[in-house]
Formats: structure tokens, sequence, C-alpha cells
């Protein structure tokens, strides 16, 4: 909501979104066969038409804004494709076969695999992804914050599913603490961590009973 008009707010508002999810934009774009500066520049682009032409007269009640911005970069490709197609055929086109399999030059055509997941699926699980690494900062900057920058980083493995290498008694003994402190410890920064994770999810839907059903649907995509 913030990030509608054109005051200076709604612009960093904007530029907040679209620096959060940069990532699944040219991750989308890469599954589609273009190499990493073709994406890159591509994902530039479409930020900069969202940034310069901003949110307009969208409606958040009609979507979660993954939703808005996976339908945008489709209409962004779709124009594209538009204008690049206004080019006489034989002028600056390079022609490939329907079946051609590239060439020691060219690649050819990129012929989608059906037997792997649409890439939309892809696209919410970079989003995912992008959303616990915000809640992960989140939660970092707090105990930055607090002074106890060592507690997160031992206890971070915890949150991440890969604390087999470390046990809670070898992490009590390098915090000082005794076992039951970090069981404590581990419980309270999964509760940051959930929080955190919520709050993210909360600056991109409307209402606020969405918000279960986006954390379920979270789980699921990274599951």
């Amino acid at each position: 909501m913030q990030a509608r008009g054109d005051s200076d707010e709604a612009r960093v508002a904007l530029g907040t979104l679209c620096e959060a999810y940069w990532s699944p934009v040219f991750e989308f774009l890469r599954r589609q066969g273009r190499d990493p500066e073709d994406s890159q520049e591509l994902t530039q682009e479409f930020f900069k038409r969202i940034l310069e032409g901003g949110i307009g007269k969208v409606s958040p009640d009609k979507g979660r804004f993954r939703s808005y911005l996976l339908g945008a970069l489709k209409h962004f490709l779709a124009d594209r494709q538009r204008d690049e197609g206004r080019i006489k055929c034989g002028g600056s086109v390079e022609i490939h076969s329907i079946d051609s399999g590239g060439s020691d030059t060219s690649p050819g055509l990129p012929i989608p695999d059906r037997s792997q997941p649409a890439p939309d699926a892809f696209f919410d699980r970079d989003w995912a992804l992008a959303l616990i690494e915000r809640g992960l900062v989140a939660v970092q900057q707090s105990f930055d914050k607090a002074g106890k920058e060592e507690y997160f980083n031992v206890l971070k493995p915890w949150l991440m599913g890969n604390s087999t290498d470390l046990s809670q008694s070898a992490a009590a003994a390098k915090l000082g603490l005794s076992s039951n402190a970090v069981t404590v410890a581990i419980h309270r920064l999964r509760k940051s961590f959930r929080s955190a994770i919520q709050a993210e999810l909360a600056a991109t839907v409307t209402n606020p009973d969405d918000l279960d059903e986006e954390l379920n649907y979270l789980i699921k995509v990274l599951s």
C-alpha cells in the first residue's frame, strides 16, 4: 500500500520491494533458458519499468504480491516478445528449425522439459527462499544489536535444519551456558525467526486472515 503513488515514501517502499524480490525474478528468467547476463539485464529492465511506472491502480485485495509480481513479469516478457516480433523477418532475426538442437555458436531453441515442475512453481520457491533469507537477516540484526552475535552464529544451525554436526551440549559449552539454557535459547530463536517470517509475509498481504495461509504455502513450496 505504501508503494502506491508518486511520493518519496512510495518510491522508497517500492524500491524496498524490488530489492527484496530481485532474486526470484532473475531465477525465473534463468530457468527459461536465458544466460546469466541476459537474465540480469532483463531483471534490471523489468524493475526499472516498475520503479518508473509504479504499481498504479493494482488492487491488493485481488491477490498476493508474489502473484502480482509474477503476473507483471509475464506481461513484461510478452511486451518484449511482441516488440521483438515487429522486426522484419530476415532482418536481425536469427531463424532456427523447431527441432534445432543448436550448434557450436548457438544453443538452439530452449525446449521445456515437461517432466519438471512449471517455472511458476520455481518462482514461488525462490520467493520463499528470499523470504527465509530476509527473516534470517532480521533475526541476526536483532542479535547483533543486543551484542549477542556469537549466540546467533552458534544456534543458527537449529533454524536451518543442519544442526547434526553440533550437539546442544557442545553449543552450551561454546556459549558458557547450561544445556537447559541452550534449549530455551533455541526455542526463543525459533520463535523470533517465525515472527520475522510472519512480518515479511504480512507486508505482502492485505487481509490478516491470509497470513496463516501464506505461511502454510511457504512451508509447502519449500518442501
